[in-house]
């Protein structure tokens, strides 16, 4: 039986193609979430997807030569991808640019427009174009975006505007009415007196500069402003306005909007007011998370600090991953990112507690019993604690993710897990199964470790769904709802186990470190840009024909006794040869230049170089690292001008 509807979001993702583990934290904490609630017996509907237009877009697909949707698709096929890598389990996956989205958003703006709360004017002053945000000089921190720190941009342009400050006074009164509306507590606080109380001003909605946007139905040379689109995903998605509202009908309002703290004032100041406006419910909470910091700051690719989330999937597991952003994170605070922190929780909590408890209890069972499952038939005082335990584990399980207290939800489930371990060492089964007439007790201390192990699959079922699968599977247990972990009976006496595999190997900590390092300095090489060199001072045309540059072919080459950086090459030169010293040993081989055309200064002044006649200087180009070309002329006849 349901016990209700739950509508839980994410905010839908600006199309990047370099997506961190920053980004993915808010997704997987909204799985957990979402699987949680399906898991406990309600009828969930978890919505996700992609804020696809804005000037930035447009001026990034400009610059490949695509146009916007070609550059989209792309980077949301990778999106897509990598939520599936995440195990991401999402009953919708909406993009702005879906033609239901963008005939629903025309209508919401021209019924705000026909009811006053929209007009026309002329908008001049600041705009991030990375943020999409407008900006007043005094809300500007050093001259720059308040929320990105990047350099803004003047614009001035005929606009329309939404009147916030007509719904201003109502939405404090809401959030002050319903205390948990904005949480944490501190967001609350910081919308309130940040920007509601000092008094808003009327938003721009709609732009001309740039037309990849959802066109103003009565006034197509405006596209809609990017929040009212955006933001109107959540209710476009089911089904609002549209020919079949059903899911609209059943599941809004949201429960929970899940989204980072900076953009909190977008979902909890212009969102509820357009809803006001509309004379629609308002979400029942907003929850404003922190950031994933990495030694101190936020990732950035700049920075050379942002951390694959493929890389750590390949090396760790999905689950792993999952493991620290859920229960390392303080929910709804700032977060670090430690790679020597992750593998050490990796081998602590998932190694050494969970899967070491999972491989001994699966071991000695196949040990005593040949895999056998015994009946618990001889109970005694000390299996009572055990059990207690875990009745009342899922209950507090449950009260921890109804306060979105995912840490602390983890905490309980390990709680059991420890608590399974230490009762190993308290009935020490390999002395029990040493007095043949206590093998009914040691039967049924092992049926009391496998029912905690059932108990604990059930549990973390939400968190880390590929373990609790490998787990399922090796107990030969099926996951059923959470009603089955209600009583401590659910493994079945005779079923024969299979021999337990390791579901959580453990790490070489220096070891996969260093690899990690080696595939960052990998990454961040493969992403610079290099740096050219400084121009040299001007010269005049009439300096630059002074420099005679022909063609030449080399015949011969060697390296030059006593230096490791210089090649003697004997080169073909019109109907004459010519030696010439070259700096390049390191770039080439012998072999490798002869037969090849190069160009060279002709008229350089001969030199002597480690005793060898230099005439001329071959053209190369350098990134001044690691790589050098020598500049090839093509098969022209030696002796050609270079012009």
């Amino acid at each position: 039986m349901s016990k209700g509807n739950y509508y839980i979001t994410t905010p839908i993702y600006y199309p990047s193609a370099n997506l961190h583990i920053g980004n993915t934290y808010t997704t997987v904490a909204a799985d957990a979430i979402a699987r949680f609630k399906k898991t406990t017996g309600y009828d969930t509907f978890f919505l996700t997807g992609t804020d696809e237009h804005g000037q930035k877009l447009q001026r990034i697909a400009e610059e490949k030569g695509v146009t916007p949707k070609e550059y989209i698709d792309v980077v949301v096929d990778g999106i897509k991808d990598l939520w599936k890598l995440m195990n991401i389990d999402y009953d919708k996956f909406i993009r702005t640019t879906d033609d239901y989205h963008k005939k629903t958003v025309q209508r919401i703006f021209k019924q705000l427009y026909d009811q006053g709360d929209i007009y026309k004017d002329h908008y001049e002053g600041r705009y991030c174009t990375p943020c999409e945000s407008f900006w007043t000089e005094t809300q500007l921190v050093n001259g720059n975006c308040p929320d990105c720190g990047r350099p803004v941009e003047t614009a001035r342009e005929e606009a329309y505007f939404f009147k916030m400050s007509k719904y201003a006074d109502r939405l404090i009164e809401y959030i002050e009415a319903n205390p948990d509306f904005i949480q944490p507590e501190s967001r609350k606080n910081e919308m309130l007196n940040n920007f509601l109380r000092p008094g808003l001003q009327d938003l721009c909605v709609s732009r001309t500069t740039f037309d990849w946007g959802i066109p103003v139905s009565f006034d197509e040379k405006h596209v809609i402003y990017v929040w009212v689109d955006a933001l109107s995903n959540y209710i476009t998605a089911l089904g609002y306005d549209q020919d079949n509202d059903e899911l609209y009908q059943k599941y809004w309002p949201a429960n929970v909007h899940l989204v980072g703290k900076d953009i909190l004032r977008f979902h909890t100041i212009y969102w509820p007011i357009m809803l006001m406006a509309l004379g629609l419910e308002l979400p029942k909470q907003v929850f404003g998370h922190g950031w994933l910091l990495v030694d101190g700051g936020k990732m950035s690719k700049s920075k050379g600090n942002v951390v694959d989330p493929v890389v750590l999937v390949e090396n760790f597991g999905v689950d792993a991953v999952r493991y620290y952003l859920l229960h390392e994170i303080p929910f709804g605070q700032d977060g670090i990112f430690n790679s020597e922190l992750f593998i050490k929780k990796t081998n602590a909590d998932l190694a050494n507690d969970l899967g070491n408890l999972l491989n001994r209890t699966i071991a000695m069972l196949n040990k005593y019993f040949d895999g056998e499952i015994q009946p618990p038939t001889a109970k005694e005082d000390i299996d009572d604690e055990l059990i207690k335990l875990a009745l009342e584990a899922p209950g507090k399980v449950e009260a921890r993710m109804d306060a979105l207290k995912l840490p602390e939800a983890l905490d309980e489930i390990w709680t059991l897990v420890r608590r399974s371990n230490k009762y190993i060492d308290e009935t020490m089964p390999w002395i029990l199964a040493k007095d043949e007439a206590k093998k009914e007790r040691l039967g049924t201390v092992l049926y009391n470790l496998i029912e905690s192990l059932r108990f604990v699959a059930v549990m973390v079922s939400s968190f880390l769904p590929d373990t609790s699968a490998k787990m399922s599977e090796q107990l030969k247990i099926e996951l059923t709802s959470w009603d089955s972990v209600a009583s401590f009976d659910g493994t079945k006496a005779g079923t024969k186990l299979g021999v337990g595999e390791p579901i959580f190997p453990r790490i070489d900590v220096e070891k996969k470190l260093e690899e990690l390092e080696k595939i960052r300095e990998a990454q961040i090489k493969a992403n610079e840009v290099p740096q050219m060199e400084p121009i040299k001072p001007e010269i005049t045309i009439e300096d630059f024909e002074k420099i005679d540059l022909r063609v030449a072919k080399v015949l011969e080459c060697e390296p030059v006794k006593k230096a490791k950086k210089l090649l003697k090459l004997k080169l073909e030169f019109g109907t004459e040869t010519r030696q010439v010293i070259s700096g390049i040993a390191q770039y080439y081989k012998p072999e490798d230049l002869v037969g090849k055309y190069v160009v060279i200064v002709a008229n350089l002044k001969p030199v002597k170089l480690r005793g060898e006649l230099s005439e001329g200087m071959i053209i190369a180009a350098s990134d001044d690292k690691d790589k050098l070309f020598v500049v090839n002329p093509g098969e022209l006849p030696t002796g050609s001008v270079v012009r």
